[in-house]
């Protein structure tokens, strides 16, 4: 499993664990709980080019339909296909076997410009306080 600590975060609410120069990306714990209960996930393809910041994908939960938006630029190497017939992973394993995408980033200094775990939980607490 991966461990949150040492994954990097995006104002959208999105993880990525980087390995070499392929990042493995998903959403955190924070935005499964928010959506509710995930019922279908829709992913971009292998060898499609994303941008960050760029929509990659949707979930679907019994509340909305929430976008997914690469955290970095790259080639999308491949989707979590058990999603598909799973999406409920996601709720149940967002760090682990929910993830949803493999991207071969284009630079991948890219990453350092995200936020580390600790800035990431000052992000959701000062969005809880509304300021």
């Amino acid at each position: 499993m991966i461990d949150p600590d040492n994954l990097k975060y995006t104002r959208d609410h999105e993880w990525i664990a980087l390995e070499g120069e392929v990042g493995t990306i998903g959403i955190t714990d924070f935005a499964q709980k928010e959506l509710g209960d995930i019922v279908f996930v829709e992913l971009m393809q292998a060898g499609t080019v994303v941008t960050a910041g760029k929509e990659m994908g949707t979930v679907e939960s019994v509340k909305a339909v929430s976008e997914v938006y690469s955290p970095v630029n790259g080639t999308l190497e491949e989707s979590n296909g058990d999603l598909s017939s799973k999406p409920e992973l996601i709720n149940q394993d967002p760090y682990g076997r929910g993830w949803m995408v493999r991207v071969r980033l284009s630079d991948p200094a890219q990453v350092a410009r995200l936020m580390d775990q600790s800035s990431y939980e000052a992000y959701l607490k000062q969005e809880a306080s509304g300021q």
